[in-house]
C-alpha cells in the first residue's frame, strides 16, 4: 500500500476528530457505514422489533452527534467501544421503557387487577442491560461484514465472486472453476489477493475498536 493510499484511510483518531464536524459528512456517512449493522444487530437481538431497532439506531447515532464533541481519544483506555455500547444500551432501554408505558396504557382501560398483574409481569428494561458478550460478539461480525464490503468495492467482481464462492460459501475449487468457467491458478490466485486486501481492511477499521 502506498503512503497515499494509506493517508486516505481514515484512522480511529482521524475519523472521530473528523465527526466533530457536524457538517463533515463524509465522515459521518463512514461512520454509518462501520456501525449501523453493529446497533441495529445488538437491538434486535436484544428483543425489540424491526422498528423499534431502527428507532434506536437512529437515536444512538442522534446521541454520538450531541456527544462526541465530549469524547477524549485514549487508545490506552479502550473508551470509544464501551461509550458506543453505552449509549447503544440507553437507548435500547428507551425502546423497551417506550413499550411497557404503551402496553400499561393499553391495559389502563381495563380493571385495576389486570393492570396491577401486568405490569408486575413487566420486566423492568434496566434488568435487561445488553451484556458485552452480545455486544463483543457483534462487534467482531460487524469487522468481518464492513471489512467485506469495502474489499469488494475495491476488485474485480469475477475475483471477489471466486473468493466467495471458494472461502466465504466453501465450494471446492473444482465447482467454482467449474461455474464461473475459470482455471483452479484464478481460483487460488483470487484467494489469495482478497485475503491480503481483506487483512488489511480489518486491521484499519480495528484501529477503531478500542
Amino acid at each position: 500500500m502506498t503512503k497515499s493510499e494509506q493517508d486516505s484511510l481514515p484512522t480511529r483518531a482521524s475519523l472521530l476528530g473528523r465527526l466533530k464536524d457536524w457538517n463533515d459528512q463524509t465522515s459521518w456517512r463512514d461512520f454509518y457505514d462501520t456501525y449501523w449493522r453493529l446497533i441495529y444487530g445488538v437491538a434486535l437481538k436484544s428483543g425489540l422489533s424491526e422498528a423499534e431497532a431502527e428507532d434506536a439506531l437512529q437515536e444512538t447515532l442522534v446521541a454520538v452527534a450531541s456527544k462526541i464533541k465530549e469524547f477524549k481519544y485514549d487508545p490506552a483506555l479502550g473508551r470509544f467501544k464501551n461509550w458506543l455500547l453505552t449509549l447503544t444500551r440507553w437507548k435500547i432501554a428507551d425502546q423497551r421503557r417506550k413499550r411497557q408505558r404503551h402496553t400499561q396504557s393499553v391495559q389502563g382501560r381495563a380493571d385495576e387487577t389486570s393492570r396491577t398483574d401486568l405490569i408486575e409481569r413487566v420486566p423492568d428494561p434496566a434488568s435487561l442491560e445488553v451484556p458485552e458478550s452480545l455486544w463483543d460478539a457483534e462487534w467482531e461480525s460487524n469487522l468481518m461484514a464492513r471489512a467485506t464490503e469495502c474489499v469488494k468495492e475495491k476488485v474485480e467482481p469475477r475475483t471477489f465472486q471466486m473468493f466467495q464462492l471458494y472461502v466465504l460459501k466453501e465450494w471446492p475449487v473444482s465447482r467454482v472453476a467449474k461455474t464461473l468457467g475459470v482455471s483452479y491458478t484464478q481460483v487460488y490466485v483470487a484467494k489469495h489477493r482478497v485475503s491480503a486486501l481483506l487483512k488489511k481492511e480489518i486491521k484499519r477499521l480495528e484501529e477503531m475498536k478500542f
